[in-house]
Order: C-alpha cells, then sequence, then structure tokens
C-alpha cells in the first residue's frame, strides 16, 4: 500500500470518532507524526504501530521522507520538529533528515510556540499542548497552506442565503456563487462532489453533500472514492451556492489511539528502543487545524504535538444543476495527486466558536 492509502485507512477510523458537530482536523498531519514516532518503535510496539499506519521501524522513517517531499509544493508546507530531554539514538535522527532536533530545556513552551507560528505563517499562535515540564520529548508536525482558486467567486454574487443547520435551524449566512464546468462535480455512493481546483495544481479541494441525516463518518470517506464509482452529472454546468466560512478545532486524538490501534505505544512499557536508550512512551497527543474557505482561495493550517515520557519497559441550450451547500457538508483538501486528504472537515453549524474543542 502506499502512504495515501495507509492515510485514508487511518482516516476512516479517525473519523467516525469526531462525532457529527463542526470540525477540521489532518488526517495527513497526523499520520506523518505518529509515523516519526513509529519510526523508533521495536517489538511488540513496532509491530502494533505498522498494523495501525501500514509503516514502522525504519521503513516508517523513509515513509515520513517520501511523503512529506511529495506533498511539500504549490502553497503548501510541511515542517516537522522534535525537542527532547533525553539521549536520542543517531541512527534515529539520520533516518529523519526533514526533521529539526532540538533541546527541550526550561524554555521549550516559548520556543515551540514561536516555531508553530513560524511554520504556519502565523495561522496557528502556539503548540496545541501545555508542556508540564514532565515530558521527555515532544514532536510537533506543521502543514501550512494558501492557495487560490483556478476560477474565483466574484465577490459581488456573494449574499446571505438560508443554511438549515444539523439541529434543523435554518439562519441566512454569506453564500458564495458562480458557474462552473459540469465536469467538476459527480455523485458517488449517493453524495453529490463538488471539486474546485487550485491555481498550481498542487492541491484539490471537494466539497461533498451526503444525502440527508448522512454524517461525517459516511460522507467524509467519498470525497477520495475513485474515478470508477464516479456518476457524472446530467449537465453541462453547475450553478454553485457555497458558504464562506472558517473552522479552527483543537482534537485530544490521545483518548483516541488504543480505538485507532495503538494502544501498547502509550503503555509504560512500550517499546521505542529505537529512538532512545531511556523507554519512552507517547503521554500525549493533540492536534489544532483550522480551515479558511472564501471568494479568492483557501487556507489551512494543522498542527499536530506528541509528547513521550518516559516509561518503565524493556525497549447547447446548456443544462445548469444547482448545487447549494445549504445544510451539513464535508470538505476536504487533498494533494495535487487526489489520494492524500491533508484536511478534512465538517460543516453543521452557523455559528462556529473561534476555538471548538473535540474532545
Amino acid at each position: 500500500m502506499t502512504a495515501g492509502e495507509h492515510i485514508r485507512a487511518l482516516a476512516g477510523r479517525w473519523l467516525p470518532l469526531l462525532g457529527d458537530d463542526d470540525f477540521v482536523c489532518s488526517p495527513a498531519g497526523l499520520w506523518l507524526a505518529l509515523a516519526a514516532v513509529a519510526s523508533g518503535a521495536g517489538g511488540e510496539t513496532a509491530e502494533e504501530l505498522r498494523e495501525a499506519l501500514g509503516v514502522a521501524g525504519p521503513e516508517a522513517a523513509g515513509a515520513v521522507t517520501a511523503t512529506a517531499a511529495m506533498s511539500r509544493s504549490g502553497g503548501l508546507a510541511l515542517a516537522t520538529g522534535a525537542w527532547s530531554r533525553v539521549p536520542l539514538r543517531p541512527e534515529f535522527q539520520g533516518r529523519l533528515p526533514d526533521v529539526g532536533f532540538g533541546t527541550l530545556g526550561g524554555r521549550a513552551q516559548g520556543e515551540i510556540d514561536a516555531w508553530v507560528r513560524k511554520a504556519t505563517g502565523d495561522r496557528i499562535e502556539r503548540l496545541p499542548l501545555t508542556l508540564n515540564g514532565g515530558e521527555d520529548l515532544v514532536l510537533a508536525g506543521a502543514l501550512a497552506l494558501k492557495a487560490a482558486w483556478q476560477k474565483r467567486f466574484p465577490a459581488q454574487l456573494t449574499r446571505d442565503e438560508p443554511f438549515t443547520d444539523g439541529y434543523g435551524d435554518t439562519t441566512a449566512v454569506p453564500t458564495m456563487h458562480q458557474l462552473i464546468p459540469a465536469r467538476w462535480a459527480w455523485r458517488t455512493g449517493g453524495a453529490t462532489v463538488v471539486e474546485l481546483p487550485c491555481e498550481g495544481g498542487a492541491v484539490r479541494v471537494r466539497f461533498v453533500l451526503g444525502e440527508e441525516g448522512g454524517g461525517p463518518a459516511e460522507v467524509l470517506p467519498l470525497a477520495w472514492a475513485g474515478p470508477a464509482a464516479r456518476t457524472p452529472l446530467r449537465a453541462e454546468a453547475v450553478d454553485l451556492a457555497l458558504p464562506r466560512f472558517s473552522l479552527r478545532t483543537r482534537t485530544d486524538v490521545y483518548e483516541r489511539l488504543p480505538a485507532l490501534g495503538m494502544g501498547l505505544a502509550v503503555r509504560p512499557d512500550a517499546d521505542f528502543s529505537g529512538m532512545s536508550p531511556v523507554p519512552l512512551y507517547v503521554s500525549a497527543a493533540v492536534q489544532e487545524a483550522l480551515v479558511e474557505i472564501a471568494e479568492e482561495g483557501v487556507e489551512a493550517a494543522a498542527v499536530t504535538a506528541v509528547a513521550m515520557t518516559r516509561g518503565a519497559a524493556p525497549p447547447r441550450h446548456p443544462r445548469i444543476e444547482r448545487i447549494a451547500f445549504d445544510r451539513p457538508f464535508g470538505f476536504v483538501v487533498l494533494d495535487g495527486t487526489g489520494g492524500l486528504p491533508l484536511f478534512a472537515g465538517w460543516r453543521t453549524r452557523t455559528d462556529q466558536p473561534a476555538d471548538q474543542p473535540t474532545d
């Protein structure tokens, strides 16, 4: 399996755990961070992580490096940093040439927060994890994206239109409009998918309108369904109505790791002997992600933080179809190949708090 397939598999297990309320997450960001950690795993811990992530041990480091290199193009930037107060094996560091390694000292919170701001272009202000001084290693992975639509929405056409949320309440929200080619939309699995290409082809953004009552666990994976599962629209153009919105969430992934098949990694007897001679286990995992959809394009960012602590372990007259996203819908940002889910989210509310936790 490819890294994209591993990431989609992880997303398929993670999305049902996030509920039906608004959220945005980064399956690629989570996989890259956990795979970097898995590159230092051994024994049963490595076997478990290989089952959950598709890679572990030395091959995980190669997969992380290759995936990051493939994704780093156009308006997408990736960065990974690791800060440690315990010795790390030189071979572990050597297998991750793109990771910046530092010391986890007394000013670590401020230093890592500054790294987060720089890595995300100030879109995320700080590490989504508050350090308590008990961490022996902190690994952070950041993704930042800014891309312009290939065909922008005319600002003068944006107007308030009704949106019925997941609770049955209808509210007027700013809604963008444009006429797009019918080939940018298709149906699959009972859902309607609209893809808005971005300049440069580095990323693709897809919006998914599922059947009435459908939730994110069922609807979002349809965004990466292959061409064989798609049915073209019987139209020559699409009159698209799409709400303008921004969304930010913080997700405590740590509590979900056992459900994702990573129970050994969070136990004090985990085996990360390939990372350090000091026994370590995963003691925290948090992700903060945001996305902004507007007339000009898309901006998104995510930071995934994994903390590790010492354990006690051994190692014509055109036919035009109207598609209005006027009820709960999903959205996915993929890489240029269309196979790597960088960001995924669900929009069900008409009002969104500035910081919406999902844990």
